[in-house]
């Protein structure tokens, strides 16, 4: 190699970098320079002397990065095959670079700096300590030659405290080799940062003030930096002991530097690792110095100081960082204090408080947020609840919650301080909006807690501001709500005081009614209170929603009251019919599109009806011929009230009616109420309607076309006589029921005795009623689904092409779009005939399988022993499935098949679910397949083809259908087969089209996961067994995570275990072993799943392997198998003499042979692999032949230092 040879090299690569870099080089010269630049790294036998030359002081930083990124690489991919020599040689080059090879401090570019560090942790990497044992002294001694070797050292320990300890990306025994060294030197490497912190800190306090020595004083601030950050990487998990040495100095120094502004967000880094470390309470004894005065002092000067500034984002950040710090305090406060350490209350107590109440009262709504969870365990504490000093903070917390509870503060508005500060913590308003309403729900339980301490102020302040409220002129501010002149909409001023004022006043006297003894509770305050709203009126339908809360917030003041009882009821009863337009305004045929605002406040109104009637129905009962009534007028005029609305209060009928508590009575109540429906439901014509597909599409008009389709809509009216039908009936079967004293239910007929089993039996005295009606629901739902025929598709009138698709809501629940913020409130509900027509067709469907959902807990032995009802079932709601989209597939699944097996007693599985679920089962199996081999294909056509990239692209909303379908099927297929025992503990509750679960890494299935009594009867039949084991096998391997790791923790195995005793099929035992290994193949990069299908294979495999050699077939064909490895494994489980390896080290043995087929993460695939060698064990005893063989140098001799000092 000549000197030469190394510049001729260089002076090309340098031209190739040039052209890399320089943003007007074409593609293709681009391309070709990065191809030679990447040939050279991979090739060159000279990399070391070329990479040292471009990394010269002479050349452009972006030459010497590239330089010192060969010298890199080097190191990451030859160094187990260079020469001892080469070695020596480039780190002596490398220690040279950083002691006298870049520029100073000051000029010096970050990427140099790191990349430089970089190099010096990957040799620590591979040689540390066995190899170059004064590693450290030789930093140490670079470190005095001045601020910029000091700096790069600095980088270097945090590095390689990042790469050991932090990311933990060397193989173990290295990691191992090396925490440990560097455990046993701490003292130093603590004593070296605390050391360095301190001397640049006080020479750049000495010069900092001088103008001509300000180049020096930033050099120094520089290393200080660099100290802290240094800090940082370790303080999260040295012994707590460095951090409290020598009188906890290290804290009293972070303290100090809180006012020191160019360091003070490194020093709040610093303190807020150390004071959220756990570990041993008698450790983390020290940590309460920070209750001290100086301590405190500091922290509330820094943070003054920071706030009195304006705000200035670097500022900012330090408050987020400081409110952390009090808030870890607040929490290692709680651990210790009444725990066995004997720490008592600390003197400062009062002061933490102070300050951090200012920092509850703060504009900043993420810094209000940030106290809640703090607060909540201060006043849930078993010795700091009964203080004096929290309990006299109550009033102040409950004051500043009034404020925080008002929403404002969104990022495009300036209406507030807060929204100053939003910009710099939200993207959107949608995001402020999210963020808010999480943050409401986690005061209202913190205000809670307060209130059990306190609960007396909690309702004086409500009352006050109720008060307040019923007073105080409307404002709606600048934007006038759609819903007509002067009225609010959710961003008015008057309304947001009026929603805080709502949720605060809900949640303070719902726990003053828990906490507070009956005798003490404050009655006349609160019917005063009751009054005033009942008295109030408004006309503007959001403020009026508010009071209806405050009404039912206050309502249990009428337990103790009942003569208030009937205003309450007209109140309610008045705001059911709200509207905005006077009735004479508009032509009664046709309904003014209400908004979302008038919608609510009369839905709002009903349901404050039904949860009234739910909660005190002894209460309501003396009133119940008054109530009756108000429902039968409001029920005889057909226009004024929706049809969820008439149903709405003939169910809170019911519900009272349940205490009649006779059923003859009761019965008879029902029958009257229902004769209406019964009426309409069962007479010829609608009879005609509901059994004839044509007919019904006649019928509700979606066979026209029409001209005007926001005010025309000529078939309205049937549509709404066939909703209230359905809506009462379910209204029916969901409420009406027997006593729950069996002893009441003896004495008022509902008794009929025990089945069986042993458990009793009794009757609903709405089951005849309903049973009437039940053929003609059957025939409606048959006639549902026969409408997706495309013979009947093609019926509908072109206005109503899409009647039968989804509504836009729904697919933006699905594709997880948010809704904007103000459309909830101020747009008409329905916009179009055709919107109308949708949403028809979507809550009839609904409503439907609610209905048979409930009927059977509802009419139980009734229900289950209805004629043949597997069959009707089977010829009704299973009818023309192949043509029913997943949308609608999958609410059937949900409210319809898994409530009815659930409630199903062992009595009639043989008749109703057996024979029900058989073909069912059949037939999704069958589905889903199809469904995922389409997906598959098409992601297959898509790799080579972009696909459109619009995230509302039906491909994609069909795709998560599928994903939420499957989900759904494999929950029905766990809820049928599995015990309770085995899925409660590791069942995590998802929310639709939530991908982003955090999955348990170590997941292992529950031991006691067994078969229901259900389970064993479905699997008892060939052809269920069949189905279900092949669905659960199969969908281990589509491309849905959360199905897969559900599916395998809970379904898989408990299925196999019940067809092993029989004779499976060779052929068969492969394909279950193999599907969990495609299933590996697919979702072996997700931790969650990799483990749980990981623990599968390991089942299966030990199951049955002794009785399949098959099975050692399918292993021999796992890409890099080691088949020796395979025959030792082999060995030991098939002899069984030998004793049994603990079941950890088997499994991970199993792990290690099936790595093969574990699928990896994208950015994985292709990335060319690190080897580090495992030096000798520093902790073992070596044989003396081992010594030689660790590493050689060219004369073959054994040696154990390999960078002499």
């Amino acid at each position: 190699m000549s000197a030469e040879q190394v510049s001729g090299l260089c002076e090309q690569l340098v031209k190739a970098v040039t052209v890399i870099m320089d943003p007007t080089s074409t593609q293709r010269y681009r391309l070709e320079a990065l191809k030679f630049c990447e040939e050279f790294k991979e090739k060159c036998p000279i990399c070391v002397p070329c990479g040292l030359k471009l990394a010269e002081k002479t050349q452009t930083a972006i030459v010497r990065h590239f330089g010192l990124q060969i010298l890199e690489h080097v190191v990451k991919y030859r160094w187990n095959n260079m020469p001892r020599l080469e070695k020596v040689y480039l780190k002596n080059n490398v220690m040279g670079l950083i002691s006298s090879g870049t520029q100073s401090i000051l000029e010096e570019e970050s990427h140099i700096k790191d990349v430089l560090s970089r190099i010096v942790v990957e040799m620590i990497k591979r040689e540390w300590p066995q190899h170059w044992p004064d590693m450290l002294k030789e930093l140490d001694t670079l470190s005095k030659q001045g601020e910029t070797q000091t700096e790069l050292v600095m980088f270097i320990l945090l590095r390689l405290a990042e790469d050991v300890v932090t990311f933990q990306t060397l193989p173990t025994q290295r990691r191992r080799d090396i925490q440990q060294t560097l455990t046993q030197n701490m003292e130093k490497i603590f004593s070296f940062l605390l050391t360095a912190l301190q001397q640049n800190v006080s020479k750049y306090r000495s010069m900092k003030t001088d103008l001509a020595q300000e180049p020096k004083a930033q050099a120094n601030c520089r290393v200080g930096i660099a100290a802290l950050n240094t800090l940082a990487g370790y303080i999260d998990w040295v012994a707590l002991s460095h951090i409290t040495a020598d009188n906890c100095k290290l804290l009293e120094m972070l303290c100090l530097l809180l006012n020191e502004p160019e360091l003070q967000v490194g020093a709040a880094e610093c303190l807020l690792i150390a004071v959220s470390r756990k570990g041993k309470l008698e450790d983390r004894k020290p940590l309460m110095v920070l209750f001290g005065d100086v301590a405190m002092h500091c922290i509330l000067s820094a943070a003054q100081t920071a706030d009195g500034e304006g705000l200035v984002e670097k500022h900012y950040v330090f408050l987020k960082r400081l409110c952390q710090v009090l808030c870890a305090l607040g929490s290692q406060l709680c651990a210790l204090l009444g725990s066995d350490c004997d720490v008592e209350m600390p003197a400062n107590f009062g002061k933490y408080l102070e300050s951090f109440l200012a920092f509850t009262t703060h504009p900043s709504q993420f810094l209000r947020s940030s106290t809640q969870i703090t607060w909540g365990a201060l006043f849930r504490h078993e010795v700091l609840s009964r203080d004096p000093l929290l309990l006299a903070v109550i009033p102040k917390y409950l004051r500043a919650s009034m404020t925080n509870l008002v929403k404002v503060g969104f990022p495009s508005k300036a209406d507030s301080p807060s929204c100053e500060y939003s910009r710099f913590d939200f993207d959107s308003d949608e995001d402020f909006n999210a963020f808010f309403n999480s943050f409401r729900a986690q005061q209202g339980e913190v205000m809670r807690m307060a209130c059990r301490l306190d609960p007396l102020t909690g309702f004086q302040m409500a009352g006050e501001w109720l008060k307040y409220q019923l007073t105080a002129p409307v404002d709606p501010g600048p934007m006038n709500s759609k819903t007509g002149e002067g009225l609010c909409s959710i961003f008015s001023p008057s309304f947001v005081q009026w929603d805080a004022m709502t949720f605060f006043s809900e949640s303070v006297i719902s726990q003053m009614f828990r906490t507070m003894d009956k005798d003490e509770i404050p009655v006349n305050d609160g019917i005063d209170l009751l009054q005033l709203v009942l008295n109030f009126e408004t006309k503007d339908p959001l403020i009026l929603s508010c009071v209806l809360t405050n009404v039912s917030a206050l309502f249990p003041f009428v337990t103790y009251r009942p003569e208030y009882l009937p205003q309450v009821l007209s109140k309610l009863f008045a705001s059911v019919t709200f509207e905005v337009v006077e009735e004479s305004k508009f032509v009664l045929s046709i309904q003014a599109p209400r908004t979302r605002a008038v919608k609510n406040v009369r839905r709002h109104a009903c349901s404050s009806i039904i949860k009234m009637c739910r909660d005190y129905p002894q209460l309501v009962l003396p009133n119940f011929e008054m109530l009756y009534n108000h429902v039968k007028q409001l029920l005889s005029n057909e226009l004024l009230l929706t049809q969820m609305e008439k149903c709405a209060l003939m169910e809170a009928l019911v519900l009272i009616s349940n205490q009649f508590k006779d059923y003859e009575r009761q019965k008879a109540f029902l029958e009257e109420l229902m004769a209406p429906v019964a009426g309409l439901w069962l007479s010829p014509e609608m009879q005609r309607v509901l059994s004839d597909p044509e007919a019904f599409i006649s019928y509700v008009g979606a066979d026209n076309k029409i001209a005007d389709p926001v005010l025309e809509d000529p078939s309205g009216l049937n549509r709404s006589r066939i909703s209230f039908c359905v809506y009462t009936i379910l209204g029916v079967v969901k409420r009406a029921r027997w006593p729950a004293a069996t002893e009441e239910a003896k004495a008022g007929g509902f008794f009929l005795g025990y089945l069986p089993s042993g458990t009793p039996m009794f009757r609903n005295p709405c089951t005849e009623q309903v049973l009437k009606l039940f053929d003609n629901l059957l025939a409606l739902i048959r006639t549902h689904n026969n409408l997706y025929m495309p013979e009947m598709v093609a019926r509908l009138g072109d206005t109503f092409a899409k009647a039968l698709d989804m509504l836009e809501v729904e697919k933006n629940a699905i594709l997880g779009l948010p809704q904007p913020l103000l459309e909830l409130y101020d747009s008409p509900v329905y916009k179009t005939v055709l919107e109308r027509m949708q949403g028809f067709f979507c809550t009839l469907y609904d409503n439907c399988f609610h209905i048979l959902g409930n009927a059977g807990p509802s009419m139980q032995q009734d229900f289950y022993t209805v004629e043949g009802l597997a069959t009707q079932l089977l010829s009704s709601a299973f009818n023309n499935l192949n043509n029913i989209p997943d949308y609608r597939l999958r609410p059937m699944l949900r409210v319809f098949v898994k409530p009815l097996v659930l409630s199903c007693p062992s009595e009639y599985y043989e008749t109703l679910v057996c024979p029900m679920l058989g073909p069912l089962f059949t037939y999704l199996q069958m589905r889903l397949s199809q469904k995922w081999q389409v997906i598959n294909q098409r992601s297959m056509l898509c790799e080579d083809d972009a696909a459109d990239d619009n995230p509302e692209s039906q491909e994609m909303l069909e795709e998560q259908l599928v994903r939420l379908l499957t989900r759904e099927v494999m929950d029905l297929a766990t809820v049928c087969c599995v015990s309770k025992k085995g899925v409660e503990q590791n069942t995590t509750a998802a929310v639709d089209g939530d991908d982003d679960e955090a999955m348990a890494t170590e997941v292992t299935p529950p031991a006691n996961a067994e078969l229901t009594e259900l389970g064993k009867c479905l699997m008892k039949q060939e052809d269920v067994c069949t189905a279900v084991l092949i669905t659960a096998y199969t969908s281990l391997s589509w491309k849905d995570t959360l199905s897969c790791q559900r599916t395998t923790t809970q379904l898989c195995w408990p299925l196999l275990k019940q067809v092993l005793p029989g004779n499976l099929l060779p052929d068969a035992v492969s394909w279950f072993f193999t599907s969990v290994l495609k299933g590996l193949q697919v979702h072996g990069q997700h931790d969650g799943c990799m483990a749980a299908l990981v623990h599968l294979a390991f089942q299966i495999y030990e199951a049955l392997r002794p009785r399949y050699t098959e099975l050692k077939a399918v292993m021999e064909q796992i890409p890099d198998i080691q088949l020796e490895s395979l025959e030792q494994f082999d060995s030991k489980l098939l002899n069984p003499t030998l004793q049994k390896v603990a079941d950890k080290r088997r499994k991970d043995h199993f792990k290690r042979l099936i790595s093969g087929c574990i699928g990896k993460p994208i950015g994985e695939q292709f990335r060319k692999e690190v080897h580090i060698r495992n030096l000798p064990s520093l902790f073992k005893k070596v044989k003396p032949s081992l010594e030689t063989d660790v590493l050689e140098n060219e004369d073959g001799e054994g040696f154990n230092v390999l960078f002499e000092p």
